[in-house]
């Protein structure tokens, strides 16, 4: 039943009525079944081809004497530069429409033989008859990959500049064209392992693999017909339609090759077309008439049937919180997802194929709530995603952002139901503002909305200005104008550009259509400037008040207006009081007897968001009673404040530290005890000397084991407090406790070790230089039995081997990007290589420097600056900030957006060492 406050949810079927260049809804009905009747039976006669001609040497591109010159005109296009640039994507914008994909593909199990295709694109061509501008398909390494075109039927002439494949436009008509393609795929974004292989296109390596129009503002449906292995599963954006066996006599491979073939998807830009293959395992459940299939490849038994079912039902819960709050149904034909072991990202949205990484869903029993918070935010953030990025997608990279932003601000909002126990205005503070600050305080800081000349250096936009600084500002939205408004808007603005594009500029003037405040110059001032608000409290004793204004770091006059809610903390009590902040200051009275006493804290909802200046009275009762500050939320935003006080130079590490060990022990909110932990580990090896480290030692590792053996405490909690005890323990009593617990001759009751947390242990001992270290490295390797943890762990070994030239070895192979193609084992090598557990590795600080350039052309969007983290991330040295400046020095040609990333990396090392 649909209330009468609730429009009618709408299922949106891509028609005329949502894009005028497209088929109806009965017309491509009647095609897609056409098709699917079709597609198997042509593909198959194919597939024996296919086969052969990856043994066959490359064509080289066959160009006709009548289109030589043409082609050859348009060599030194600026338009045609490497990448998909603004100019190309405009001009494709305006004269190609109504495109559709099929994707016939050939994956052999042997990993080393190349998977070939043949792919069939059309489109509608809107011919200028002032310019004979070639049809740009994008595909890297065409020259070598590409073995033939047809276009409409007819063999047709091609040519190659940088990653782009030119196509004459005489051979093509005004109107309805189609162009073939055989090809052999590039394996830069299908992810290959030994038996399992999946995509990964965003935000622009689609092209890497096949040949495709790859902008996100064209959108196009896809239909896949993949041939694999008869014993893997597949899974695509359509439901699987059909599957047959291959083609082929008995000394032929495909003999153990299976044809299976997808239903066409609703259109999508082609970072979100994937199809993932392999030895998977399924999980089905159906919840409220949805049938959802995992694909996992968790060995252990016992873990998936204790994860599963909580899985599935977030996903539900998900699913029907977003058709209420958007009253669209789920806009996309089937909900699948696949669990990747080793992901590079928390999860990618793909429509009916979205992926995970596995150990994120697949929690071990002593998972920290934390954990448990995180793998329900994942799962509604991706989920966020099919109506935010998927249904409605950006027209071009530089409002990447938007979807980023609605699938977070969104998730946080999903998973409040779900956990009514938890105070979620400070899960939101705690998962969000600490990650923007540690970039927005930093030289690198850069605009939540930035400019893009060309798609090759989309994946440098992304960072925690774009996850947790964003959400922010749209809360700061949400309480300008209202929760009823935001969603009405959201609504029209989905309904709108259904299965479309749209910008931030277009959303925010359908916003401002709803109140009278001018929301062009708000979002002007939080979505385009970079950097954070400076609001400093100041005591004006002889007044018996505070004053607040507000400053612009960079000394440019910028105004952020927002909201404040102030606490004033007196011997009498607490008060409250909301304020608006802009160019004015303000002033809070007090009494004349607190003149001198009171302190304020000027963040007391969590979500004002600025670098927050205390007055030395507030700054000194804050750290001497934040422990006892109610409600939660404040005291949450008190902790952040003081910690971006050390992090700013006006409060002592020391001190901080000192507060962390008397005040944690009392701490029983969760949330506050894993965000007050998290600091430790920086506060304890960056920022303390050797000294000071060592006369802490032992208070510390004595403060958290007796949180460990807490029966007050919950397992979750228990488990936090173990981890940073594992990471922290130096002392000769802590190191042969964690020896103890790696031999089993030592347990904790209610907390079992499990593989990852035995893997972690005797890490740390190799890490520590402890003997006895290898003989327990061959131990563990032993016991692991779960073949893809056992890749990871012998990956990483030598990252933990105790002999330099080992480890400088492992780091020389890294140079190849081969050597870098599973990224997540890559990074634990490389935080294993400079960890301050062994004093780090500071001559390989300058060689993975000079990689940087390298990787961001090879690797995936999270990886330059998760490299740069991983680098630089342990050090407080003057040798270490010296190399880092002298790399600045002697490259000035370095990109602005890699240069803030390695300024945002090194801002602590850059801050320690003035």
């Amino acid at each position: 039943m649909v209330s009468a406050a609730m429009p009618q949810r709408q299922r949106y079927t891509y028609t005329q009525q949502n894009h005028s260049a497209r088929e109806s809804t009965m017309q491509q009905k009647q095609r897609r079944s056409t098709t699917d009747q079709s597609r198997s039976a042509l593909f198959l006669r194919a597939v024996f081809f296919l086969l052969s001609i990856a043994t066959l040497a490359r064509c080289a591109p066959a160009v006709d004497e009548r289109h030589t010159g043409e082609l050859r005109a348009f060599n030194d296009d600026p338009r045609l530069e490497r990448g998909v640039s603004w100019q190309l994507a405009e001009y494709r914008k305006q004269t190609l429409s109504a495109l559709e994909y099929d994707f016939s593909l050939v994956v052999p199990r042997e990993r080393a033989v190349p998977i070939t295709g043949e792919a069939t694109l059309r489109f509608r061509l809107n011919l200028k008859s002032d310019e004979a501008f070639p049809l740009v398909i994008d595909f890297v390494d065409a020259a070598s990959r590409l073995d033939s075109v047809t276009v409409n039927g007819t063999p047709g002439e091609w040519s190659v500049v940088e990653d782009h494949v030119l196509i004459p436009a005489g051979l093509m008509k005004d109107g309805d064209n189609s162009v073939t393609l055989v090809f052999e795929a590039g394996d830069a974004a299908l992810n290959r392992s030994t038996d399992f292989l999946y995509t990964l296109f965003v935000p622009d390596r689609a092209h890497f693999s096949l040949p495709l129009i790859d902008q996100p503002n064209l959108k196009g449906s896809v239909a896949w017909t993949i041939t694999a292995p008869h014993d893997w599963q597949v899974v695509a954006n359509g439901s699987e339609r059909s599957v047959v066996t291959a083609p082929g006599d008995d000394s032929n491979q495909s003999q153990n090759l299976t044809v299976r073939t997808f239903a066409r998807s609703e259109p999508l830009p082609t970072y979100l077309f994937a199809f993932a293959a392999g030895k998977f395992e399924r999980e089905t459940r159906t919840i409220a008439n949805r049938e959802m299939t995992m694909y996992h490849r968790e060995t252990d038994r016992e873990k998936v049937d204790a994860n599963a079912d909580e899985i599935f039902a977030l996903h539900a819960q998900a699913l029907a919180w977003l058709e209420d709050y958007t009253a669209i149904e789920y806009p996309f034909e089937k909900f699948d997802f696949v669990l990747i072991p080793a992901f590079q990202y928390g999860g990618m949205e793909h429509p009916g194929s979205i992926l995970y990484r596995e150990a994120s869903l697949m929690l071990d029993a002593t998972a920290t709530q934390t954990q448990i918070l995180a793998r329900a935010s994942v799962i509604a953030h991706e989920t966020a995603h099919m109506w935010f990025g998927d249904l409605v997608t950006m027209n071009w990279f530089d409002d990447v952002w938007t979807k980023e932003v609605f699938a977070n601000f969104m998730a946080a909002k999903i998973v409040n139901p779900a956990f009514p126990e938890v105070d979620h205005e400070l899960r939101f503070h705690t998962a969000h503002h600490p990650s923007a600050y540690a970039v927005d305080r930093t030289l690198g800081a850069n605009a939540i909305g930035q400019p893009l000349e060309n798609l090759r250096y989309a994946g440098t936009l992304y960072g925690a200005i774009i996850y947790q600084k964003a959400p922010i500002v749209m809360r700061h939205l949400e309480n300008l104008i209202g929760q009823d408004s935001l969603r009405e808007g959201l609504r029209e603005y989905l309904q709108a550009y259904a299965y479309s594009n749209a910008t931030w500029p277009q959303l925010i003037a359908l916003l401002d259509a709803k109140t009278a405040l001018d929301l062009d110059a708000w979002s002007n001032a939080w979505v385009y400037e970079a950097g954070r608000p400076r609001i400093v409290v100041a005591r004006e004793q002889s007044d018996a008040q505070f004053v607040l204004r507000q400053e612009d770091p960079a000394g440019l006059g910028r105004v952020w207006p927002q909201k404040l809610r102030l606490q004033v903390i007196t011997g009498a009590g607490t008060t409250a009081r909301e304020i608006e902040l802009g160019a004015d200051a303000i002033a809070i009275p007090l009494s004349r007897e607190d003149a001198n006493t009171a302190s304020l804290l000027p963040n007391a909802s969590g979500i004002e968001y600025g670098d927050f200046v205390l007055d030395a009275i507030s700054q000194s009762e804050l750290l001497r009673s934040v422990g006892s500050i109610e409600p939660a939320v404040a005291r949450g935003a008190a902790w952040t404040t003081l910690w971006e006080e050390v992090q700013e130079g006006r409060l002592s590490a020391e001190e901080f530290f000192n507060a962390t060990l008397r005040e944690l022990p009392s701490e029983q909110n969760e949330l506050i005890v894993n965000r007050v932990l998290s600091t430790l580990g920086e506060t304890y090896w960056l920022r303390l000397d050797p000294q000071a480290r060592l006369s802490a030692s032992q208070v510390l590792e004595s403060m958290l084991w007796r949180e460990v053996e807490s029966t007050q405490r919950s397992t979750s909690a228990r488990a936090a407090f173990y981890r940073s005890y594992r990471a922290l323990a130096t002392t000769d009593l802590g190191v042969a406790r964690l020896i103890r617990l790696w031999e089993g001759e030592e347990a904790v009751t209610g907390l079992p070790l499990s593989e990852a947390d035995r893997v972690a242990l005797v890490s740390g001992l190799a890490l520590r230089g402890v003997e006895g270290s290898e003989r327990r490295l061959d131990e563990q390797e032993g016991d692991i039995k779960n073949a893809d943890r056992l890749a990871r762990f012998r990956f990483v070994r030598p990252s933990l081997s105790q002999s330099q030239e080992a480890r400088d070895a492992l780091f020389m192979s890294l140079s190849d990007a081969d050597n870098r193609a599973i990224e997540p084992w890559v990074l634990d090598a490389m935080s294993n290589l400079h960890s301050p557990l062994r004093g780090g590795s500071p001559q390989l600080i300058l060689p993975a420097l000079e990689l940087l350039e390298e990787i961001q052309e090879t690797g995936d969007i999270f990886f330059p600056g998760r490299w740069l983290d991983a680098t630089l991330g342990g050090y407080q040295s003057e040798e270490a900030a010296s190399i880092v400046r002298r790399f600045l020095i002697d490259n000035p040609e370095l990109s602005i957006r890699l240069k803030n990333k390695l300024l945002q990396s090194a801002d602590l090392l850059i801050r320690l060492n003035p």
